[in-house]
Order: C-alpha cells, then structure tokens, then sequence
C-alpha cells in the first residue's frame, strides 16, 4: 500500500485518480470469512425481501397503503444489498480491491441511495401508523393509495436530489492526497477527506446528510410514538390498547433493527476514536443486518402476508397429493 501511495504522490496535479484502493478489513487474520458471512446475509435478504415484493404485488389484497410502504422497503433493501454485497465479494474475497473513479462515484451513490430509502420509508410507515392509531375515523379518507404513491415518488425525487448533490460535489476536489479509501466500499467521508483542496462544502454536507437521513427520521419517528402512546392512554380497556398496539409491533421492529445498529455505530464514532477495522465492522453490520432481519419481521409480524403464505403452501401440498 506505501508504494501505491508513493507512486500516487508522484503526480499530484491531476485533479483526481484513475482508480482507488479499498482497504476493507486489514491485519485482521481469516477476515475473508468475515465476507463470507455477509454474502450469506445478502442471500437471506435477496431471497426475503424478492419474495415480499412478489407476494405483494401479485395479492390484490395486499394492494392497500400499509403495503405500498412495505413494498417500498423491501424495494430499498434489495437495492441496498445490491450495492454493497456482491461488490465487496468481488473486492475482497477475489482480492481485486482496485475500482476506477467513475465505479467509485456510481458505487457511493447506489449505496447511500438505497440506505436512505430505507430511512424515508420508514417515516412513512410511521405516518401511516399515527393516522391509524391516532385518527382511525379518518384513516381512510387521509391516507390512501393515491395519496401514499404520491408520497412515495415524492421521497424517491427527493432522495434522488440530495444523494445525488451529496456525491456529484464529490468531482470538484482534487484527491491528490492518496488513492487509498480506509472502508470497505467507496465511503463519502474517506473519499472526500482525500482532498488537497478546500473540502469544507463536502464535510458540511456530509453533516446535513447525516441530520436528514439519520437524526431527523429518528426523531420523527420517536414523536409519532409520542403521539400514538398518549392516543392509547385515552381507551379505557387494556384489551383495546394492546390490541391497537399490536397493529404497530410490526413497524416498531423494523424502526429497531434499522435505527439501533446505525446509531450505534455513529455514537461509537464520534465518542471514542474507533481504529479503521473496528469502525469497518460496525458499519458494514448496520448496513446488512437490517435487509436481511426485515422480510423475516413481515412474514412473522404480519397476518395478511401470512395468511398468503399459507394459501400459497396449502395450494402447492395439494397439487403434490395429487
């Protein structure tokens, strides 16, 4: 690696590499089987979440604005997968850890892209869940299928814009420090921070992503518990809040698995200064655990899904009888 750097450095006026090196996981003995066990997770959520978006959009029934949210979700973890899994394999375990500035860029924003739907979609849901819970009289009338594809194509431009802001300012700096990125895929901070000129812009952004993606949908999300907590507190049976309750466990599993891994491995970050491994396994965890645990919370958490399921299985045993 000092004579990648050393060859780099010879030539520091262009204004960015023809390739980068990624470092993945280094010094760490058997860390191959480290990348073994996230193809398995990338597995499980592929097959999961493909099977959630089948069920989804071959059951009318499930043709509901719950399901549009769900349907989005899983939309974003296969993407998130995608982007991150199978390129890492490529790098790490077929030892091919150079990749050009271009796959680079394209590599940053599909995977940012897809983890940040995945927040949104989860704001979403908890929208749905307050009108439900909150204001069941009106839910029919606030929240329906046209008003929840309209929210949704909302966020995925929005998202769009702001992923796509946060990686294009990324071709103004000259990154003539190294070409070597200190993460496991072609992280924003690592790349920017590569830089000879000013990148103020790029770490402010990086803080603004960091609010709207992380911060901000968290805080949301806890406020719309506030809500349907204090809307629960009026019904007078505990039959009947449990009951209503219930009808949020499913959301709220999935707003834990997402949110707890990656706002641990920011808390980690910022409170103790993390050495690269340790900081590449946080990280990658809180990007593949949540894919792979949330088609699993559907089928377990959710009555019409598995009722499909059963259907689906009970056709399929009869066909084989005869």
């Amino acid at each position: 690696m000092n004579s990648i750097n050393a060859n780099f450095s010879q030539n520091i006026t262009i204004p960015h590499p023809e390739y980068f090196f990624i470092t993945g996981l280094s010094g760490i003995p058997y860390s191959r089987y480290y990348y073994i066990f996230l193809f398995c997770t990338y597995i499980i959520a592929v097959i999961g979440n493909s099977t959630v978006l089948l069920i989804i959009a071959l059951d009318r029934s499930l043709h509901s604005p719950k399901y549009i949210g769900v349907f989005n979700l899983a939309l974003a973890d296969i993407g998130a997968t995608n982007a991150l899994i199978p390129n890492m394999m490529r790098m790490f375990v077929f030892e091919s850890q150079y990749i050009s500035y271009d796959a680079c860029l394209a590599n940053m924003f599909f995977v940012f892209f897809f983890s940040g739907m995945q927040c949104l979609t989860l704001v979403a849901l908890s929208f749905d869940r307050v009108i439900a819970i909150c204001l069941p009289l009106r839910y029919h009338t606030i929240v329906n299928n046209t008003v929840m594809l309209l929210m949704y194509s909302a966020l995925w431009a929005f998202n769009t814009f702001v992923i796509g802001t946060f990686v294009i300012l990324i071709t103004r700096l000259k990154l003539c420090k190294s070409n070597v990125i200190k993460s496991f895929f072609c992280d924003h901070g690592p790349v920017y921070m590569l830089a000879c000129n000013d990148n103020s812009i790029n770490h402010q952004l990086s803080i603004v992503v960091t609010v709207l993606y992380v911060i901000a949908p968290l805080v949301i999300v806890v406020l719309s518990y506030v809500c349907i907590f204090l809307s629960l507190s009026k019904i007078t049976s505990w039959k009947g809040r449990f009951k209503a309750l219930k009808t949020c466990a499913c959301h709220m599993m999935l707003v834990g698995t997402f949110f707890l891994p990656i706002s641990g491995a920011y808390i980690a970050a910022i409170m103790f200064s993390l050495p690269p491994n340790d900081r590449i396994i946080s990280t990658s965890l809180s990007f593949v655990i949540p894919p792979m645990l949330n088609p699993i919370i559907y089928v377990l958490n959710t009555a019409e899904i598995k009722d499909v399921v059963r259907k689906v299985l009970y056709k399929r045993s009869a066909l084989i009888t005869k």
